[in-house]
C-alpha cells in the first residue's frame, strides 16, 4: 500500500501547482523588463556592429589555432585515464551539488508561487491568522465548567473526572450530533 499512499499524497500536493503559478509570476515579472532591454540593445548594436566590421578573421582564427594546440600539447597520453576517471568522479560530486541546489530552487519558486496565489485570491497571509488565533482562542477550546453542588460537612467530595472521560463524553456528544 506504499506505492497507493504515494500515489495519493502525489495528487493531493499543492506544490506542483504553486511552482507552476510561481514560475508564471516571475515570467511577467521578466516580461515587464522586455521593453527596457530593447531599448539598450537598438542604443547598442551600432558600436557592436563596427567592433565585429573591424576584427581582423584570420587574427580571430590564428588565436583560436594557437589556443587548440595548446591545449593538446598540455595532454600527457599515459595520465588521460586517471584524468577521466578523476574527471568521471568529479562530474558525480558536481551532479549532485546540482541536484540539491535544484530541489531548493524548487522549493523557492512553489513558495513564491504559493504567496502569489495568495495575493491573486487577496487572501490573508496564514501569519496573521496564526497571530489572530493565539489572541482569540476558539470560544470550544475550553470546556464549560459545571457548577458544584455544596457537599455537606459530613459527606465527602466527589471525585473529579479525569480529563480523558470529559473529551471522551464530549466526542460522543458531538458524534450523537453529528448523526441527526
Amino acid at each position: 500500500m506504499a506505492i497507493a499512499d504515494d500515489l495519493k499524497k502525489t495528487l493531493t500536493d499543492p506544490t506542483p501547482l504553486y511552482f507552476a503559478a510561481g514560475t508564471a509570476d516571475l515570467a511577467v515579472q521578466q516580461a515587464k523588463k522586455v521593453p527596457d532591454l530593447i531599448e539598450q540593445l537598438r542604443a547598442e548594436a551600432p558600436a557592436r556592429i563596427e567592433a565585429v566590421k573591424n576584427t581582423d578573421p584570420k587574427a580571430v582564427q590564428e588565436a583560436v589555432t594557437a589556443k587548440v594546440a595548446e591545449v593538446l600539447g598540455a595532454i600527457d597520453p599515459k595520465k588521460l585515464g586517471e584524468t577521466a576517471q578523476d574527471l568521471a568522479l568529479r562530474g558525480v560530486g558536481v551532479a549532485a551539488e546540482y541536484a540539491v541546489r535544484a530541489k531548493e530552487t524548487y522549493d523557492k519558486v512553489a513558495e513564491h508561487g504559493e504567496q502569489a496565489v495568495r495575493s491573486w485570491r487577496g487572501e490573508v497571509s496564514a501569519e496573521i491568522v496564526d497571530i489572530a488565533v493565539a489572541v482569540e482562542p476558539e470560544a470550544e477550546a475550553e470546556p464549560a465548567k459545571e457548577p458544584v453542588a455544596e457537599a455537606a460537612a459530613d459527606e465527602k467530595p466527589a471525585a473529579k473526572k479525569s480529563p480523558a472521560r470529559r473529551t471522551t463524553a464530549k466526542k460522543a456528544s458531538v458524534t450523537a450530533d453529528d448523526a441527526s
